[in-house]
């Protein structure tokens, strides 16, 4: 058994305020109700990751994100690790600042073991009424500004920017004709699995431009770099319900082993980083009901537009931010993004998104 030191239990404060009361929002079919996250209280969550192995006499390994961001959002309270691996770790990539669990096991064993997470967090949520005096690292914003293997700045992904945002003036008003022309002209495509590659130039140049999370908010994060507007992906997993009633803004805990998603961030002048996500808004068109809603406008996609330009609810925890990451004894390239768990036995690297060949069961629990 691998029990890493706990780290000290921080002691937060709460947003100052309760969170307002929600019933008088207006309700749509189905039970969801008008989308508006409001400033809220930290609410506290632990996720457990089981993995399992086949045992075929070769040595494993295994590499599970471990939710790593300490912001205004998010805290981390600590990570504990049991099983059978003959050495277990909690690694920082030194260039990204992403933590992973890489664990190895001997060969003839049959590899078993639980990573549990416990973390806070709480919805964010801009006032665009009231800008503040926010600085950031200058490291931090270039590297929001970076090309990566998935988000070539240059090409169509550089053309595709500049048809967009012609006639913008701001960082914000390229964000918003950016934001808008996402959700306008590109969908949710249910047949791509997992949250999809995040190939931005793929995406781009498909007639459909449909994809899932790691295609559409990557895209919207590669248009605005190459606006010159640094952005990010962040990439986790959903831990709750919505609690505005909305089945795809939320996970069914405790079982999430299928709730990933990646969100999107900008930085903005008088704001700092400002919540991104209009891959969940082509979600809700797509999938909230048994009708493909087309219209941005529709009652009930409506609101949910509007939130998601600056929101976001806190039933959802962020892993990394980490592109291009390249995972300590991993026998494999660079993962474009870390948000599932990963696996290698032997030299053969395991399939994430291959329920058969690398299985594992991730559970969400409301502390």
């Amino acid at each position: 058994m691998f029990t890493p030191n706990r780290r000290r239990i921080l002691q937060l404060a709460v947003a100052a305020g309760a969170t307002p009361l929600l019933s008088g929002l207006p309700a749509f079919a189905g039970g969801a109700r008008a989308f508006a996250p409001q400033p809220s209280d930290w609410r506290s969550y632990q996720i457990a990751t089981t993995i399992r192995l086949p045992a075929d006499g070769q040595a494993a390994q295994i590499w599970l994100p471990v939710p790593s961001l300490e912001n205004d959002y998010q805290h981390s309270l600590s990570d504990e690790v049991t099983g059978n691996a003959a050495r277990a770790d909690i690694v920082t990539d030194q260039k990204t600042g992403a933590k992973y669990l890489h664990a190895s096991f001997d060969a003839g064993s049959t590899p078993e073991l639980t990573l549990t997470s416990s973390f806070q967090t709480r919805n964010r949520v801009v006032d665009w009424s009231k800008p503040i005096d926010v600085t950031e690292d200058p490291a931090i914003i270039q590297a929001a500004l970076a090309p990566s293997a998935n988000k070539p700045l240059d090409g169509v992904v550089a053309e595709r920017a500049a048809e967009i945002t012609a006639g913008a003036t701001t960082d914000l008003e390229k964000v918003q004709a950016i934001y808008a022309w996402i959700v306008t002209h590109c969908f949710r495509n249910m047949d791509t699995p997992g949250c999809g590659p995040g190939d931005s130039v793929a995406t781009l140049t498909t007639a459909s431009l449909g994809g899932k999370c790691a295609d559409l908010n990557g895209l919207f994060v590669a248009l605005s770099r190459a606006s010159g507007v640094p952005a990010r992906d962040i990439y986790g997993v959903r831990v709750a319900p919505s609690e505005f009633g909305f089945k795809q803004l939320g996970a069914n805990s405790p079982g999430i082993s299928g709730a990933q998603h990646c969100r999107a961030e900008v930085w903005l002048s008088g704001h700092g980083w400002v919540a991104m996500d209009p891959a969940d808004v082509l979600k809700v068109m797509r999938a909230e009901t048994d009708d493909w809603i087309r219209d941005p406008n529709d009652p009930l996609v409506a609101e949910v537009n509007k939130a998601l330009l600056g929101n976001w609810e806190g039933n959802w925890v962020g892993f990394n931010m980490a592109e291009d990451l390249v995972l300590t004894g991993r026998d494999a390239p660079a993962l474009p993004f870390m948000m599932y768990p990963q696996g290698q036995i032997g030299t053969r690297a395991l399939n994430e998104l291959d329920p058969e060949g690398f299985s594992y069961e991730m559970t969400a629990t409301a502390l």
